[in-house]
């Protein structure tokens, strides 16, 4: 890489420290790359900086950019205990220590594949914007973590029916609690696309939502039964407010995701069941829509994933559906209902 100055004083001068080719008054200085490697540029926590804000001019999600955030924190405050401070000291055996570090810190399998992801992407990323020479990018080395394939509950529905009898609609907090619940069961949106919602986006006479910031930055239209869009207007109805955004707090601030998830736990704990998870509402949406007969490109679509791969995992059984099925040809039972007959 060369560095281009103008110097009209060194004409008739020699710089024997340097490799320098003069010309006309121009000095072209060499920079060794071991230089600018040893820089800021190597630096983990500064690059850790750069790298969110170029996220951040691809006009990520807020949801995306906060899981790097988080993600590769958790890596940074493990090298903090080691006194690893640069790029360039990371080994695969290094990530491979840190993965099994989180296990032992009790992660779950989702929550180190998903680190390792976010690792994965900072690495690539530094090797796209500096270039290094000589350098192996570790993580080319480093084999992804498997994750099991479990079984992903969704919110029961009677549960969720118990959560919405706990909200008081004689309240405007309550108004919007309920129709907060009828949407994510009613759209499968995820918890960063609810909370971007605005007025704007809102189309009751028709009854559809369009989602501007959906996973990469992904433009699609959900739609709600009479139900929820009942439950909008009654919300809207008590808004005395002009802010832009559809769920907002006491204050008349945007409603955000800390705020959302207290909520689902405060209704909830009202309801006197167990707290469900944000993504349960979206699991719960794609297995209604599934037994209902909605044919999986019509979900993909309306979920907004690219991959229907992904879908299939919303799709796996519950514990309700094999318990079911169970029942309708368990063999022990069939066996001792012939036999019953038989004596009859």
């Amino acid at each position: 890489m060369l560095n281009i100055e103008y110097n009209p004083q060194i004409k008739n001068q020699t710089n024997f420290e340097k490799t320098i080719i003069q010309n006309q008054g121009f000095e072209f200085i060499r920079v060794d790359h071991c230089q600018t490697l040893n820089s800021g540029n190597n630096d983990l926590v500064a690059c850790f900086d750069s790298f969110i804000h170029d996220r951040q001019a691809q006009n990520l999600s807020d949801g995306t950019i906060r899981f790097y955030r988080v993600k590769i924190k958790l890596l940074l405050n493990y090298l903090e205990t080691l006194r690893i401070t640069h790029i360039t000291e990371l080994t695969p055996q290094l990530i491979r220590d840190y993965l099994i570090y989180l296990e032992q810190k009790g992660h779950n399998p989702g929550g180190i594949h998903a680190a390792y992801r976010a690792l994965k992407a900072f690495l690539n990323w530094w090797k796209d914007e500096f270039e290094p020479v000589n350098w192996r990018n570790p993580i080319e080395k480093v084999k992804p973590p498997k994750v099991p394939v479990e079984i992903l509950e969704p919110v029961k529905s009677e549960d969720a029916l118990m959560m919405l009898a706990a909200c008081d609609t004689k309240s405007i907090l309550g108004l919007r609690d309920c129709a907060i619940i009828l949407t994510l069961m009613d759209t499968g949106v995820r918890a960063s696309e609810l909370l971007s919602i605005s007025r704007k986006d809102l189309d009751l006479k028709n009854g559809k939502i369009v989602i501007r910031k959906g996973k990469g930055s992904k433009f699609r239209i959900v739609f709600i039964s009479n139900r929820t869009r009942d439950a909008i207007q009654s919300y809207l109805n008590e808004r005395t407010d002009y802010s832009p955004y559809l769920w907002i707090t006491k204050t008349k601030s945007n409603l955000k995701y800390s705020g959302l998830r207290q909520i689902i736990r405060r209704r909830a704990k009202n309801a006197n069941i167990k707290t469900p998870s944000l993504h349960s509402f979206r699991r719960y949406f794609a297995l209604q829509m599934l037994r209902s007969g909605v044919d999986i490109f019509s979900l993909q679509k309306l979920m907004g994933h690219s991959d229907i791969q992904i879908l299939r995992r919303y799709l796996q059984q519950t514990e309700e559906d094999i318990r079911t099925a169970h029942k309708l040809g368990g063999p022990i039972e069939h066996l001792f209902e012939n036999i019953s007959r038989q004596q009859l």
